[in-house]
Parts: C-alpha cells; structure tokens; sequence
C-alpha cells in the first residue's frame, strides 16, 4: 500500500470514528431530550386540568366536566385525550389518534383503576404509548371520572430516527467528500517525496548525479527536497574528487613506475647501485604524491580540520623556524598578529611551510624570505613574500590547480603543493591568491575569518 493511500485510509479512520461518535452522543441526547418533553407534557396536562377544573363553576356531573375541558383542549402532535366514567370510556377528543386507545381494554381496565395521577407505558399496534391517568370527581356526583393523556412515543422517537438517519447520510457524503479532498491533497504533499524516490531511482540507473529538485514553498517537503539536492550536490562532489584522485594518480604514477621498470629491465651487475638509487628515489618520489593526493582527498571530507585555539604569533615564528632548514635564505619574521583564533594549527602549518617551500625552489641563496601575520577588519592574513623572479599574471591562478606548475605539467614536483594550500585554505572558509611583492617577486596571502576564540 502507498503512503498516500495509507495516509487517506488512516483520516477517513479517524474522520469516520469522529463522526460515529458524534451521531452516537446525538442520537442519546436527542432520545434524551424526547423523554424529558414527553414526561413534562404528561405532567403539564395534569396541571392544565386542574386549573381548568377550579375555573368552571356550577357543572352538574363529572362527564360534562369532562367533555367541556376535551372541547378546550386541543392534543398536541402525536398526542390523544380521552376520558372514563366508573371505568368506562366516555370521550375522546376530536382528532383522530393513530390508535383507538379507549378501545384497549387492559389500558382502560389499568387506567380505570387510579386512584392518583398515575403514569404508564403500553404497547399498541403503533408501538409505545406514554400516558397519564388523572382521577376527577365532581361534587353532588358519585361517579369516578378519569382523564388519560396519551402520547405516542415511538412515533416522536421515529422523527429522532429520520433525524439522525439524514444527519449519518450527511456525515457518510462528507465522509466521501473528505476522502477525494484528502486524497488531492495528500497526492500534492506527497509529489515531492515521490520525485525524490523517482530521482533516487534514475540516479541508481544512470549515475547521473546533476538532476536537481525544485520544489517551491517552505514546509517539511520542500526542506527535504533540499537536503536531497544538498545530498546530491554533496555526492557529485564526492565523486568528481574521486574521479579526480583516479586521474591524478595515474597521470603522475605512470612515469615514476615506467622508469622504475625500465631500468630494472636494463639493470646489469655493474649498474646495480645507481639502478637502486633510482628506483629508491623514483619510489619516494612517488610516496610523495600518494601523500599529497590523499591529502586532497581528504580536504573533501567534514573531518578535514580540527580546530583549536591558534596564537598567530606563535604560529608565524614556529613556520620561520622550521623553514630555514630549507635552503640558505634571508629568512625574516615580518609581521606578526597578537591574535587567538579558532583554527587548524597543524594544517595551517602545513600551508605555510609549502608556501615557503615554493619560495625556496624559485629562489637562490641569499635571497630575501618573509612570513607574516596580521588581523585587520575580520579577516586573518597570513603570507609569505620572496625576492625571486615573481608569478606571471596569466600563471597567477593556474598555478593552484593539481600539476600545474608555473603554467605548465613539467619541472621539479608534482605540483600539488599549491593545490593543498587552496584546499586548506578553503577548509577555513577563506581564499588564497598571488600578488607581485612590493620590492619586486612573489606575494602569496592566504586570507580567512577569524573566529575567535570563546
């Protein structure tokens, strides 16, 4: 079974459970209610009797008293009168009632034998009768009299019935109508997760992960459309890394692995140990660029970075130290920020020491190094500045693609170094770019946030 269908069966359950309960409390005070104004007429009559009773005056006998009050007095609906005399009937009153009932004789014979007003029930050929005996005596006559008010009550009690018989029609069509509604309405609420299975599914087939959902409004459906294409987007990314990674690798593995197999094939016994230092270099080389590629793999992934609390100054003097074991340069310490912010140490580290590695290869000795550190409007600047022969402008943003070097896929590396310190750099929320120094050669800044430390 669909959801939808599930949905629409469980609310027309609900809806359905709703309105028996409502034709059900209906019904009950409906009956209710037709008890209590058929007990109440049953003693109002016996109150309009004697009222009657003490306004006429001089009435020679019981019967004619009687017979003047049914001529007054006119039954209501589904309503009789009529009177005895010595247990006998006398009169009824003029509209015809459904039943004769002063030719029932074990009514007549119970209602004869009063003494008081006294209530009853009795079945009759148009079902339950309700009535009251009133017993009147007239001064100078020894006569009994009584009078019997009858209502008939199944005959109100079928008008509960029709009522409530309309009113469950009624409910049954609204019960239908809510259903059709429903289900409209649950398959427009619904489309959204159906285009998300739909998508799902072409998806698997196809492996085409660049269809998106459009999904317009802002409720629960829309949110998960958008954490589907957010998954998507996420995924697509996720697989272009890979594809990336696959691509890499074996672009910048073949070479080091051919010549490693072409000089074991050419190896003889007099070149052995410079056949070893290749290949142990080749192997190292290519050590290397697993590393980096992995590396890159990772920048792709939420554990990429471990914040911490980082004192920038602290961190620029660390990366000059470290550096000068790089090569014989001017090595200087050019500004540094009094600053805690919330940032990966250790990758950070790793940016600048590749930014000052870069510097040494395109620099020679004595040439001028700088590592600086500033915080000015928000944002962190990290650098690091040489004297060398500078970047092209048409080079200044190739250079940070995957092996890329200077413009080209030739030369000394493998040329991700600059690759790792953009994806660092973006790991921060930030950017990292090449300018032309001041006094002439390369200026590479990284730039991010600063989120300071709580």
């Amino acid at each position: 079974m669909t959801a939808r269908a599930r949905i629409v069966g469980w609310m027309l359950l609900l809806v359905g459970l709703a309105l028996s309960v409502a034709l059900f409390a209906t019904w009950t005070i409906l009956l209710a209610r037709l008890d209590d104004r058929v007990n109440a007429e049953l003693g109002n009559e016996t109150e309009k009797l004697r009222s009657y009773a003490k306004t006429v005056s001089g009435a020679p006998d019981v019967s004619e008293l009687l017979d003047s009050y049914l001529a007054v007095n006119v039954p209501d609906r589904w309503e009789t009168f009529f009177t005895l005399v010595d247990g006998r009937p006398d009169s009824i009153s003029g509209i015809v009632p459904p039943v004769r009932l002063d030719h029932d004789e074990d009514l007549v014979e119970t209602a004869g034998e009063a003494t008081a007003p006294t209530p009853g029930t009795a079945r009759t050929a148009a079902g339950e009768v309700r009535y009251a005996t009133i017993p009147v005596r007239v001064t100078g006559d020894d006569r009994t009299g009584h009078f019997v008010v009858a209502v008939f009550y199944d005959r109100h009690r079928e008008e509960v019935v029709e009522a409530v018989r309309v009113l469950a029609f009624t409910a049954l069509a609204a019960l239908a109508l809510a259903g059709a509604a429903g289900w409209f309405v649950a398959g427009r609420v619904l489309a959204p997760v159906r285009l998300v299975r739909q998508a799902a599914a072409r998806i698997t087939d196809s492996s085409d992960l660049t269809r998106r959902l459009h999904v317009p409004g802002n409720d629960d459906v829309a949110a998960l459309a958008a954490t589907f294409n957010h998954m998507l987007d996420r995924l697509e990314r996720a697989f272009a890394v890979q594809r990336e990674f696959v691509d890499d690798a074996g672009h910048e593995l073949r070479t080091p692995i051919t010549v490693i197999r072409g000089h074991l094939e050419l190896m003889g016994e007099d070149d052995r140990h410079e056949t070893i230092a290749l290949v142990t270099d080749e192997l190292a080389r290519m050590n290397r660029i697993v590393d980096d590629l992995l590396t890159l793999a990772k920048a792709e992934q939420p554990d990429f970075l471990s914040p911490e609390e980082v004192e920038l100054a602290d961190l620029t003097v660390s990366v000059v130290a470290k550096a000068r074991a790089l090569g014989d340069r001017r090595w200087r310490v050019e500004e540094v920020a009094e600053e805690r912010v919330l940032a990966d140490r250790q990758r950070l580290t790793q940016a600048l020491v590749q930014l000052t590695a870069n510097a040494v290869r395109h620099t020679r000795t004595g040439d001028l190094v700088a590592v600086g550190s500033s915080v000015r409007d928000g944002l962190v600047r990290l650098w690091v500045r040489d004297s060398g022969p500078g970047v092209p402008a048409e080079d200044r943003e190739r250079i940070f693609e995957r092996f890329v070097r200077g413009g080209s896929r030739t030369g000394e590396g493998a040329g991700l170094g600059l690759a790792i310190v953009r994806s660092i750099a973006e790991g921060h929320g930030g950017t990292v770019g090449v300018e032309e120094s001041p006094g002439g050669g390369a200026l590479f800044v990284m730039r991010f946030p600063c989120k300071e430390v709580g």
